[in-house]
């Protein structure tokens, strides 16, 4: 797979880095690209988190496209350091925070900050998607009051998860690619 590249915004064009071997999960061009259209204009001054960030794809294709700030996660030290290779590459490491920590135990202490956009693309086949979601569920200030929450998994990891706080409002396919997209839990009454 060629390495990722940015594909609007500031750094348009610029080709990333890929971490070495299988631990991430990149996204394509075209799911990429799908995801930012579902987002649009709405990315402009927002804040974003890219939880299992990988090579900072995605919350660097959100800066490049005019987010305020986005924090990388990420438990591998060789990620951290890609990430933050790309993100002198292009130029935008000034609006990125990059922490090397484990995702899970993160989501589970008490936020610091609030995020408009948190994407989770974990690992493949492992469940860590739910348990993400099932962590974000107990600790919903992680989440802006008008906030999303974008899961990318293989369809076949799909399974319902119990939420309390969190509803499903879309999903997407796009071949082996699946978005889930799901935000605070409206009372009805």
């Amino acid at each position: 797979m060629s390495s990722p590249r940015i594909i609007a915004g500031s750094a348009r064009g610029i080709r990333l880095k890929s971490v070495p071997g299988t631990i991430t999960r990149p996204i394509t061009d075209r799911v990429k690209e799908a995801l930012f259209n579902i987002i649009g204009a709405d990315i402009i001054d927002a804040t974003f988190w890219d939880v299992f960030a990988g090579t900072g794809s995605v919350g660097i294709e959100a800066l490049s496209r005019g987010a305020q700030h986005t924090l990388f996660t990420d438990i591998n030290r060789q990620a951290v350091s890609v990430i933050k290779e790309n993100l002198q590459r292009t130029k935008l490491a000034e609006k990125a925070s990059v922490i090397q920590t484990d995702a899970l135990k993160q989501l589970k202490i008490s936020p610091d900050s609030n995020f408009d956009y948190i994407f989770i693309a974990p690992p493949q086949y492992k469940g860590t998607w739910s348990s993400a979601l099932s962590a974000l569920d107990k600790n919903m200030g992680w989440l802006s009051a008008d906030g999303w929450v974008i899961v990318q998994i293989n369809p076949m990891e799909y399974e319902e998860s119990e939420l309390h706080h969190m509803e499903i409002f879309d999903q997407r396919k796009y071949g082996d690619t699946q978005l889930i997209f799901l935000n605070e839990r409206r009372n009805t009454g």
